[in-house]
């Protein structure tokens, strides 16, 4: 696949400036601000889209700013970055990101790191990229393949170590740090990937010492030595730029350098995507079901065309072992449509691997609604993959929040190109994460339940729910702060934390700590909630209270406010304080603190409850 158009995305329409210029309008839509960032834009269009965006007055922005999650970045480079600004800006809308970039002078990433007034750290931004190549570094500096004497990996390791130590202290700002593109040619041939000394095996020794000690998860790894192996190191460097310009990349590796920058970020704020929608006509298996029959579809070894189809099933089960949703949605009958998972000697997937299975004749935007709804999830977590382009339009026109992205005619590149797309990307990985789509699909079954159930509190009473609470710990610190990062709706602040944020949180006596693992008949849900409260004197303030949109609507929250209050109690504390600060999307839980008996104490953000007479909820949950 040639990845240099960013062809899973589509084309832009004929009228494209004059959308452009429709964004200075005195209603400005973040929607269509976020579609026309989501084309596959030309360096022409996609700096004419930055530069409308720019000139609106401050008004205008901050209305176009609450469809985005504003994130400020800092960049140090030894390279020149003053053109990178629209790419990384357009990249970030295409996530849900409205990324400021603060740029600082060539060359002075020392300075900023160490210098607590310096630009970056007077700036507090949220994320610094280390945007550094192996220039950056003596062993780059001395030689076309080979590196200057003395100076090892080990050594440009330590240097990097002291840069993000100063940004994280100066600051309070995690990294984001690059592995390095090793430059094309060699030396002496194949020997210089073993002999010492020379370039590429420090490089490729380099990278390896960066990805570990990168795994303790207090900064971010941004591979992008993979990615420029993938586009080939010919085409990510250009000689003549440097040497002219200090561009330390070519205009091709900049767009997709800013792709997987992108990318990442919107993993860190909890916008990567968690289900893939998946049509099944010419898209899971080739032909029509309907149609041409169990005998008559394609798939399976020894056709390549049903090879190409086997590999998206392959792909998509694999995504789901590492906790993706599947789902299905079909313009089918369902009897049909579910044959071939049930009977079909070469499917790979199988029924109980879809969360969702919807086949019928209704219009997909409306099934697509549906899945999200059933789901629990947000309309822009899914991803729409569909052979049929008109399918893909009628999806992108009527629920732009999804992502579809363009699939090649050839059904052998679909899997590449949703690769590349990069939709799923993920900083970390835990046990829930692997027990994710299993929980969803699970979730479906509790619901079907609820459906023939006319009486709520039996139902509750039925689902044989067991809560099992305690501190957060070593054990559960990953998924916690996932939880934190990812969760939006039954969210009361959205505050955001690293995991190096939370273990001081559970190591402090002046914190209180609580996660929740949820479990019924049907199965675990895992961790699904999380609570952070600051002790004072004679209250609790709570700084954190969430809970994963999988079990809402089971009376979890009356448990865990029973569980803060004993807590509490237990500390002489004589109230409790919370804070709910109101997103685009917690409108869920603007309600929740008064439901539980706090009153307001000024206009709907702060609430306190009286513990003295507190009355404990005892929802039919039981507690180990």
């Amino acid at each position: 696949m040639d990845m240099q158009d960013l062809n899973w995305l589509p084309l832009p329409p004929e009228n494209f400036n004059s959308l452009c210029a429709a964004l200075s309008s005195t209603d400005q839509d973040p929607l269509q601000l976020g579609q026309l960032a989501k084309y596959r834009l030309n360096a022409n269009q996609a700096n004419r889209l930055y530069r409308t965006v720019k000139k609106l007055d401050k008004v205008q922005q901050q209305k176009l700013q609450q469809g985005f999650e504003k994130v400020k970045l800092g960049v140090v480079s030894n390279s020149t970055t003053d053109l990178i600004t629209p790419s990384v800006f357009i990249a970030g809308l295409r996530r849900g990101l409205w990324l400021e970039v603060i740029l600082t002078d060539f060359d002075q990433i020392l300075h900023e790191s160490q210098m607590p007034d310096s630009h970056i750290n007077a700036a507090k931004p949220d994320l610094v990229l280390l945007m550094m190549d192996y220039r950056a570094f003596n062993f780059g500096s001395h030689g076309v393949a080979a590196t200057a004497s003395a100076f090892c990996a080990q050594e440009a390791l330590e240097f990097l170590n002291q840069v993000r130590k100063g940004f994280r202290e100066h600051s309070q700002a995690n990294c984001i740090v690059p592995t390095l593109a090793i430059p094309s040619g060699t030396l002496l041939g194949n020997l210089d990937r073993k002999l010492d000394g020379s370039l590429k095996k420090e490089i490729l020794l380099f990278n390896q010492l960066l990805t570990d000690e990168l795994s303790s998860g207090q900064d971010y790894l941004l591979d992008i030595n993979t990615l420029a192996a993938e586009i080939g190191s010919y085409q990510w460097f250009d000689e003549r730029q440097w040497l002219n310009f200090r561009i330390a990349m070519s205009s091709t590796a900049e767009l997709f350098y800013c792709e997987q920058l992108s990318a990442l970020i919107a993993s860190i704020k909890g916008k990567s995507k968690k289900c893939l929608v998946l049509d099944l006509d010419n898209t899971l298996w080739g032909g029509v079901i309907g149609d041409d029959g169990m005998d008559g579809i394609i798939l399976g070894q020894g056709n390549p065309r049903g090879e190409a189809h086997c590999r998206l099933q392959r792909y998509a089960k694999e995504l789901k072992s590492h906790g993706i949703i599947l789902a299905v949605c079909s313009k089918n009958d369902e009897k049909n449509a579910l044959q071939p998972f049930r009977e079909h000697p070469d499917m790979l997937l199988k029924e109980e691997d879809i969360a969702i299975f919807v086949a019928n004749w209704s219009d997909k935007a409306s099934n697509i609604k549906y899945i999200a709804e059933m789901l629990n999830i947000g309309i822009d977590s899914l991803v729409f993959v569909d052979d049929n382009p008109a399918e893909r339009e009628m999806i992108r026109a009527n629920v732009p929040q999804v992502s579809v992205p363009e699939l090649p005619t050839d059904p052998a590149l679909y899997v590449s190109t949703l690769m590349a797309a990069n939709y799923f990307e993920a900083v970390n990985f835990t046990h829930e994460d692997s027990q994710r789509a299993e929980q969803y699909r699970q979730n479906s079954e509790r619901k079907k339940l609820l459906e023939s159930t006319t009486n709520m509190d039996d139902y509750l009473a039925s689902l044989e729910m067991v809560a099992v609470m305690g501190p957060v710990d070593s054990f559960s610190r990953k998924r916690v702060t996932q939880l934190i990062n990812k969760t939006n709706q039954f969210n009361l602040t959205t505050q955001r934390y690293t995991e190096s944020q939370v273990m001081e949180f559970e190591q402090s006596e002046q914190y209180f700590t609580l996660q929740i693992r949820l479990i019924d008949k049907f199965g675990d849900n895992g961790i699904v909630s999380v609570v952070i409260c600051k002790i004072h004197e004679d209250h609790w303030q709570i700084d954190t209270w969430l809970m994963s949109c999988r079990v809402i609507k089971r009376r979890l929250e009356e448990l865990v406010c029973d569980e803060i209050v004993k807590q509490a109690q237990a500390h002489k504390a004589r109230k409790l304080i919370g804070t709910y600060l109101p997103t685009s999307k917690n409108g869920l839980v603007a309600e929740l603190y008064p439901s539980l008996g706090f009153t307001s104490e000024d206009n709907g953000e702060h609430w306190s409850l009286d513990l003295s007479n507190y009355e404990f909820k005892l929802p039919p949950i039981t507690v180990e």
